[in-house]
């Protein structure tokens, strides 16, 4: 689902909505889990990423925001996509998201305003992890949809004979 903003639905508060547009990281390791982190004083877990700057390019925005939060370089590897949801932490805020896949060229850190930063099973969540909108409805659909067709392709290109 794409970010968008009609002008008038004639739905009192559907107007008034605000926006805050992001870029955010879809990052795993090795063993399919996902890397979220929960920032100062809020209390859902969400993926690295970032409010992007005046003139600043959603791709820029997020290497940026990766090497703030968890003081590593990074590497994109995929355009996901751009979704609106819920903002999880500003509760009169719809949240535009522009989301990759990336690679992370070293081991993440907690710095900047990251308070926790935690590897997540996604084939685990449960109802009662407090997690971000984003994260809970896009990214971990995406991820368990995308890792079923890397397994299929690895598991058929094993198999062909040579």
């Amino acid at each position: 689902m794409g970010c968008s903003r009609k002008k008038s639905s004639g739905i009192s508060g559907i107007d008034s909505m605000k926006y805050i547009t992001v870029a955010a990281a879809v990052i795993e390791n090795s063993q399919g889990q996902l890397l979220l982190v929960r920032k100062k004083q809020t209390q859902f877990f969400m993926q690295v990423g970032g409010k992007l700057e005046a003139n600043e390019a959603a791709e820029d925005c997020l290497l940026r925001e990766i090497q703030e939060e968890i003081a590593v370089a990074a590497q994109i590897k995929q355009f996901i996509g751009r979704f609106e949801t819920a903002a999880a932490n500003e509760t009169d805020h719809r949240l535009c998201s522009y989301l990759y896949h990336v690679t992370l060229l070293g081991e993440p850190q907690i710095a900047a305003e990251i308070a926790a930063m935690q590897w997540f099973d996604p084939t685990t969540v449960s109802a009662s992890d407090l997690l971000a909108p984003l994260t809970r409805e896009v990214v971990i659909p995406w991820y368990l949809q995308y890792a079923q067709k890397r397994r299929r392709n690895l598991s058929s290109s094993s198999s062909a004979v040579f």
